[in-house]
């Protein structure tokens, strides 16, 4: 790992341009070039904080976007805090929401934010990450604390914020906690010091909080630094865990190589600017042969599978998944691991989409028909066209099911 002082050989502005790579705000981009050469001179790191609050168990690729910066900072020498917000977690983040979010438990709070903590050393290093959570010093505040934090903001430059703006003017209801979330957050800013603080655009309010009230309590204000974000597979809304369009970074590689291969060929290089280290200079040039017809996009595309597994798992893994793909869709084979089915026989047949949603294929009868209806079941490499087809279930019989793409099982009758 490098110090403050060396930062692997770069110049200041090397660095600084290192670290602004990819970034979509940078406030100010003066005071972060100075606070660059303040540690350099004084051989002390920067404190960069990022913060995630604990609404879901897993950590998929749309956060990967801050935290691979959150890396190139520990490259530089710098030291990172990865904020659990345990404490605003049970607010809910009201960002880009156009209702109130329910807040967590602190039951859940605890068992996502554990996953965290198992996940993230896949990105960053070890030695340099500090986890923290506000719950040290927001549940410290007390009644009276948060009435003299909040006596540091205006409700009307609250009311700034587009989204609660927007549900002001269309009449939604606001409620008075989520008014407090980004003074919360700021606050975490004022706690731990910081001189850098990360995330995505869609928190740059929330971020600028933070540097305000630094100002309000007599500190030296925050940098603030925006990522851009990452579209699902869906090619249109944000990843997220909630929409099921994501790419778990804990998921086995089999699945994130399907899944990577699944978005478009144009997403394809948002996805290698944001989810690898690859340079623009080395993503235009593997654009460029695609553009001329000398790459495949599937070749380029397997690529970028290959190394977001390596990332997450290994060398070895990545290769495995994608010898894997190969044999099921370029070779049309089943996969080599297929969970087994048993399901009760019996003397008539049984509808097929009914045999779907008994093997967890699909999660309902009117799903299960619209795979049918579009072509999207097979049995026994044979395609079941009719959604009233149905197939003999006495003791022995079984067969190979495949539902889309990817899903796979041997129902069993017993």
């Amino acid at each position: 790992m490098t110090t403050p002082d060396g930062n692997a050989g770069l110049s200041l502005d090397e660095e600084f341009e290192f670290l602004r790579k990819g970034c979509v705000d940078l406030i100010e981009a003066g005071d972060l070039k100075a606070k660059l050469k303040r540690a350099r001179d004084k051989r002390t790191p920067l404190l960069v904080k990022v913060g995630f609050d604990p609404t879901a168990p897993d950590i998929h690729l749309g956060h990967t976007v801050v935290i691979r910066k959150m890396r190139h900072f520990q490259q530089m020498g710098h030291r990172v805090v990865f904020l659990i917000g345990d404490f605003t977690g049970m607010i809910g983040d009201p960002s880009g929401k156009k209702a109130t979010r329910p807040a967590l438990s602190r039951e859940e709070i605890a068992a996502n934010a554990e996953t965290y903590r198992k996940q993230i050393y896949k990105l960053l290093d070890p030695e340099t990450t500090e986890i923290r959570f506000n719950s040290e010093w927001l549940g410290a505040l007390g009644a009276e604390g948060m009435v003299r934090l909040c006596g540091k903001y205006t409700l009307a430059r609250i009311m700034e914020r587009d989204d609660f703006r927007k549900r002001w003017e269309t009449h939604q209801p606001i409620s008075m906690h989520e008014l407090l979330y980004p003074l919360a957050q700021g606050y975490d800013s004022v706690a731990l010091k910081c001189d850098v603080e990360m995330g995505g655009t869609d928190q740059l309010f929330n971020l600028l909080v933070g540097r305000d009230l630094m100002r309000e309590y007599g500190l030296e204000p925050q940098v603030v630094l925006t990522m851009p974000l990452l579209e699902g597979l869906d090619g249109v809304e944000k990843m997220s865990k909630s929409l099921g369009n994501y790419i778990g970074i804990d998921e086995a590689p089999d699945s994130i190589f399907g899944k990577v291969m699944s978005i478009s060929d144009e997403m394809m290089w948002k996805y290698y600017l944001l989810s690898t280290d690859r340079t623009p200079a080395e993503i235009e040039g593997i654009r460029a042969e695609v553009a001329s017809g000398a790459r495949h996009p599937m070749d380029a595309k397997r690529d970028l599978a290959k190394s977001i597994i390596a990332d997450f798992h290994d060398a070895d893994a990545a290769e495995r998944a994608e010898a894997e793909f190969r044999r099921i869709f370029s070779e049309r084979q089943a996969p080599t691991d297929i969970e087994t089915v048993e399901l009760p026989a019996g003397a008539e047949a049984m509808l097929v989409v009914k045999v779907v949603v008994a093997a967890g294929l699909a999660p309902s009868n009117s799903e299960a028909r619209r795979l049918v209806e579009q072509g999207g079941v097979w049995i026994d490499d044979e395609k079941v066209g009719d959604p009233k087809a149905a197939i003999p279930c006495g003791a022995g019989a079984s067969y190979l099911f495949k539902v889309g793409k990817r899903r796979f099982a041997r129902v069993s009758f017993a």
